[in-house]
């Protein structure tokens, strides 16, 4: 009989067939017995946003059915009712294409659609007619939120973490001009997006984002840890926290370190960046460095043209040396992992980080 591969226990999940639980603790029982890597066929970071065409059909369908009910209920009913018709008609059919279909994309869909209309009808209960204040916008996004969070008790669409993110930035810099009105304001008119991020130029507004990353990726790496085999729900829930985490964290430090000037800023820069390749290596999560590779390409950019080198010519060595760094370190992503594990001593929560071979 052939072996069960990851992709197999991935699939049986979907299906209802075994639990995440038992799906993972029978991936334990045959990594301990053959070891991780030898029976890994796949290395990456687990992600799908689709099966197959049949769920982008769907998709389609459920977004035009979805929007024939909520403008038959704009015709029969109160306008202000809108946001609620729209997100019982997601839960309704996400009763069906997520619990029952498992269906990725659709349940994706639906659950955005959800999200949107409980923020609109927060947003509304709480504004009124008048515009919201950022006191008024904290309680919506803390509303939406807790709403998300009852959908993904529910219907466990990691997508919906994501989502929930998206509330915590709204809530963080809501709070923020709540709390510091007069610094939030005036940060926020008549400046450039790298002055947003910059911690010498905008201090609140950097900080709010810094402070937001760092929530975003400790709520990351507590389904991670739920999870160090990447096979279930656990880890697909973390994935869409780092992607909100990892441009929060990686912005806000390197912009701030650039923006010291010179050659000092560069190079500190330039340092943080590989503390932050090291950090994704260890938790096995390339969306870190995937942040900073615009960072990269500035800072080689900086290095080559100290040089005098001409510009055309600088150009072409930046592209070169960056393609090839970045092309080098997601091919030998695996073995470099596990010869830094093996390099590092143990430390707490180690043995709950995705395994790695113990020998070469």
């Amino acid at each position: 009989m052939a072996d069960l591969s990851t992709d197999d226990l991935r699939a049986a999940v979907a299906a209802g067939v075994v639990s995440e639980a038992q799906a993972a603790r029978l991936l334990v029982i045959s990594q301990q017995r053959g070891g991780f890597r030898s029976n890994m066929a796949d290395e990456d970071e687990p992600f799908e946003l689709f099966k197959g065409f049949s769920e982008i059909f769907v998709t389609v369908g459920l977004a035009l059915l979805t929007s024939g009910i909520v403008a038959l209920s704009l015709m029969l009913g109160n306008p202000f009712l809108l946001p609620l018709v729209a997100a019982g008609v997601s839960a309704l059919f996400a009763s069906y294409f997520t619990l029952k279909r498992r269906m990725t994309l659709p349940s994706i869909f639906l659950a955005g659609t959800f999200g949107f209309s409980v923020f609109v009808f927060f947003a509304i209960m709480l504004g009124g007619s008048a515009m919201p204040d950022a006191g008024s916008f904290a309680l919506v996004f803390i509303a939406t939120a807790a709403a998300l969070l009852g959908y993904f008790r529910m219907f466990r669409v990691p997508f919906v973490m994501f989502l929930t993110g998206l509330c915590g930035v709204g809530l963080a810099y809501s709070l923020a001009g709540f709390l510091l009105p007069e610094r939030f304001i005036g940060e926020s008119i008549g400046g450039s997006l790298a002055e947003y991020l910059d911690l010498g130029t905008s201090p609140t507004l950097a900080l709010t984002l810094l402070g937001f990353g760092l929530v975003a990726f400790t709520g990351a790496m507590v389904f991670d840890l739920r999870d160090p085999h990447r096979i279930s729900r656990n880890a697909a829930s973390a994935f869409w926290l780092h992607i909100l985490a990892a441009p929060a964290i990686v912005n806000v430090v390197v912009v701030s370190l650039l923006g010291i000037g010179g050659a000092s800023g560069y190079l500190l820069a330039a340092f943080a960046l590989a503390l932050i390749t090291i950090a994704a290596l260890i938790i096995d999560r390339r969306s870190f460095l995937t942040a900073g590779i615009i960072y990269i390409g500035t800072i080689l950019t900086w290095a080559i043209s100290s040089t005098d080198m001409d510009t055309g010519w600088g150009v072409i060595w930046t592209l070169l040396l960056m393609g090839g760094f970045i092309t080098w370190i997601g091919a030998a992503w695996v073995p470099l992992r596990a010869a830094l594990m093996r390099s590092l001593p143990d430390f707490a929560l180690k043995s709950k980080l995705p395994p790695y071979p113990e020998a070469t």
